[in-house]
């Protein structure tokens, strides 16, 4: 299921089309996508084997059983999936346990959108137990709502977390901003009938009709994010 916090979802009332920002989290808010490579790297290094680079862009960005799944399948480690996903789980909670590094503009568009009361929520590949530790960094009041990968049957590229996130919060999908830094993220919430707002952290994004590229959340605040949706009639 999903985790809520105890803020009421606020309707918008003035005018605006934007009815709610989405926001992935690995990447996008908080420095951490190296941190996973790293750790993959690690574990499979102790396993005997060495992980080729240009396997990064592959596992960036998608759900743990994807990518924990090629690595084993590329490298032949003597390794279940279930035993590996307990490591990167563990190894990442101990890499984050005293500070997550937030990205550049992340504290500020999280303090305006809360001071704006926009309904925002945090929708990751992530499983919960790795949300809530870094939602300590995050500020757990400033997300009406999360959404884990191992909380939906189907996570990204699927578009079920988002369109999850943006029925609970009660706003139309094609009302909703989300951004996004990883091609498979980016997929999910386009499927999903979303705004994309992308911010590569690891690897390319491709332009592509109705998608917007930016090079940092430095370039994005709320009137940034009103002015993507079509003013309603």
């Amino acid at each position: 299921m999903t985790s809520t916090v105890s803020a009421p979802v606020v309707r918008t009332a003035d005018g605006h089309a934007l009815q709610a920002v989405l926001l992935d989290m690995d990447g996008t808010l908080v420095d951490t996508e190296g941190f996973w490579w790293e750790i993959e790297v690690d574990i499979f290094g102790e396993l005997g084997h060495r992980l080729d680079d240009s396997w990064r862009d592959i596992v960036v960005g998608g759900p743990m059983t994807r990518s924990a799944a090629f690595l084993i399948q590329s490298t032949g480690a003597a390794i279940t999936l279930s035993e590996l996903s307990v490591l990167l789980n563990e190894r990442f909670e101990a890499r984050i346990a005293d500070q997550v590094p937030l990205m550049p503009g992340a504290e500020r568009l999280l303090t305006e959108l809360a001071r704006h009361n926009v309904p925002t929520a945090l929708v990751s590949a992530s499983h919960r137990r790795v949300i809530d530790r870094v939602l300590r960094s995050l500020g757990p009041e400033r997300f009406a709502l999360s959404v884990a990968g191992d909380e939906v049957s189907r996570t990204k590229p699927h578009p079920d977390p988002y369109l999850l996130a943006a029925r609970t919060l009660g706003a139309h999908p094609s009302r909703c901003a989300v951004i996004e830094d990883t091609a498979t993220g980016v997929a999910s919430a386009e499927a999903a009938g979303c705004r994309v707002v992308a911010v590569p952290s690891v690897g390319m994004i491709a332009p592509a009709p109705g998608r917007t590229i930016v090079s940092s959340l430095e370039d994005v605040d709320l009137t940034f994010l009103r002015s993507l949706i079509t003013p309603l009639n």
